[in-house]
């Protein structure tokens, strides 16, 4: 996970502020270092190699033994099952559609958990990244997705993802936020002073 010190963090709370300064919008930033520890995939790809290695090794001039056969299953098993425990395999041994299933899960429960949907007039936006999967969402609240479509966070979307996958996720998160503060002060212009959301960065472990 790219490390985002507290000098960092400061940053991303300051270019919130400064939306909010110019917009009703209350925006929430949220960043994971993974959505799942996917455990049981590690486990899965060494159950199935390590059913097929008997069959292989039987194809050898050498014969082996049936305990010695049982032997190299074992050790096949726990040999794979450790190397694909790292992450940065576990993350390539997973379909994207189930990673991006999993990080697009965790964003609507950060969602709820953080009362997004309780801001008053519904401005809640959450700008979520997921750094393994390289997800990056931003939902917003009925008060916004009136005013403002779904195509116009496509883009934003879409440039934070290319950024996270350089390894640039403070930069992304804060042409992110700058490129969603000018929509919402031409489309959600302030009305009134508020801060009902920590403008932080959180942070999951």
């Amino acid at each position: 996970m790219t490390l985002l010190n507290e000098h960092a963090q400061q940053q991303v709370a300051a270019a919130i502020a400064k939306v909010e300064r110019e917009s009703d919008a209350e925006l929430v930033t949220v960043l994971a270092p993974r959505a799942d520890d996917y455990a049981y995939i590690p486990l899965l790809w060494a159950g199935l190699i390590a059913l097929l290695v008997p069959g292989i090794v039987n194809y050898y001039p050498a014969w082996l033994s049936a305990h010695q056969l049982l032997l190299v299953q074992w050790l096949t098993f726990i040999v794979i099952g450790l190397v694909f425990r790292l992450p940065v395999i576990t993350t390539r041994l997973i379909p994207r559609r189930v990673r991006h299933w999993r990080a697009a899960n965790l964003a609507r429960r950060q969602f709820l958990e953080r009362k997004l949907h309780h801001t008053v007039g519904g401005t809640g936006v959450l700008i979520f990244v997921c750094e393994a999967e390289r997800y990056v969402e931003i939902l917003v609240d009925h008060g916004i997705s009136q005013r403002i479509g779904d195509d116009t966070w496509e883009a934003i979307v879409a440039d934070f993802t290319q950024a996270v996958g350089r390894g640039q996720t403070l930069q992304g998160f804060l042409t992110c936020i700058e490129a969603c503060g000018e929509h919402l002060k031409r489309h959600v212009p302030l009305t009134q002073a508020r801060n009902e959301l920590p403008d932080r960065l959180i942070i999951l472990d």
